[in-house]
């Protein structure tokens, strides 16, 4: 069973979350109501998943995903997908989520169906943007400025095959759900994972399709 910590300054949101994941049959494991709290109950729980909401008060989602993205870099032991779930669907603020080390952003409006696939996508190594705001999210990284931590290198060309695997990265699919989808095997996905991270000069896969949004290389 999958186990996730849900983040979000509202009670009442927190317990109607709980109670919709639960009936799906996924674990809350833990809940927080900012971010001070949410780093000590994701430490105690070792959750699969965060569920975090980007507007609470004293320490806000942002500053969660850059402490979270802190902690694992020194320790990839700690490193947990985050999985934003918010009512804002501002370009600037799904870059900013997105460069702290978000692997998913959800708008609050999504179906028990769409948030239990996203859920399940980050827990087996995958990326979710909503569709909702992908189109505007292209625009936003091919005509704004590119982020601090954005490598300046040139890309080295993909194959096809990366290319393909590559597009279902950016699509959400985690590497088994690749796997079944190009008829290969889950290891040989994995290797081509690794390339590709290393072709677009990116840690993660969320800034691999970011960079290939960026610079084109998806069409």
């Amino acid at each position: 069973m999958t186990r996730v910590v849900v983040v979000d300054d509202q009670a009442l949101v927190r317990q109607g979350i709980r109670t919709l994941l639960e009936i799906a049959g996924v674990e809350v494991a833990g809940e927080a109501g900012d971010g001070e709290e949410a780093l000590a109950v994701i430490a105690e729980t070792r959750p699969d998943v965060v569920l975090l909401d980007l507007r609470m008060p004293h320490r806000d989602g942002i500053w969660t995903l850059r402490r979270l993205r802190d902690q694992a870099a020194r320790d990839p032991d700690r490193d947990v997908p985050v999985l934003v779930l918010t009512t804002f669907d501002d370009d600037a603020l799904v870059l900013d989520a997105l460069h702290a080390g978000a692997r998913g952003y959800l708008l609050k409006d999504v179906t028990l169906e769409q948030l239990t696939r996203a859920v399940d996508a980050l827990a087996g190594g995958g990326t979710l943007i909503a569709p909702s705001v992908t189109d505007r999210l292209l625009r936003a990284l091919r005509s704004g400025p590119a982020p601090a931590d954005a490598r300046s290198l040139p890309i080295e060309p993909l194959t096809e095959r990366e290319l393909e695997v590559l597009r279902l990265m950016a699509e959400g699919y985690s590497n088994r759900e690749i796997s079944d989808a190009l008829f290969l095997a889950e290891g040989t996905v994995k290797n081509h994972v690794s390339t590709i991270l290393a072709k677009l000069g990116a840690r993660d896969r969320t800034r691999a399709v970011l960079r290939a949004l960026r610079e084109g290389v998806l069409g």
